[in-house]
């Protein structure tokens, strides 16, 4: 598991490479990635947007902006948490995501928190620095 924590939100990400949905032999490798959105503040805040950076092991960068995560900007009050999962290709047997979301605390500030740097890894993949 990945962690990281901003402003007291945090982000954790599991990443699962899902072999019965890829084709190693067509370049083709997917994986799913749980992440959990903690609040350990004192204040309640929403996720407004995403920001993800996704790079495979040729070094080919890709960028997704959007509203939300899932269709959903949910709403975290102090201790509330918030899970989903969803999923990602790669061309290449490893690689790595990182990002942030956009949220906004009561009162209307908004402020980025991080989602921490997680590894894409084939099982059978012999471990590198990304």
């Amino acid at each position: 598991m990945y962690r990281a924590t901003t402003r007291s939100i945090q982000v954790t990400a599991e990443p699962i490479y899902l072999a019965d949905r890829s084709d190693p032999g067509e370049g083709q490798y997917f994986w799913a990635y749980r992440i959990e959105i903690a609040n350990l503040g004192e204040v309640s805040v929403q996720l407004i947007s995403r920001h993800w950076r996704i790079t495979d092991a040729n070094g080919h960068t890709e960028e997704v902006h959007g509203l939300g995560v899932i269709g959903e900007q949910p709403r975290l009050e102090p201790g509330a948490a918030f899970e989903y999962t969803s999923g990602v290709p790669l061309r290449t047997d490893t690689g790595i995501m990182a990002g942030a979301y956009l949220m906004e605390a009561e009162g209307g500030e908004r402020f980025e928190i991080d989602i921490p740097a997680f590894s894409l890894d084939c099982p059978d993949t012999k471990a590198s620095l990304n």
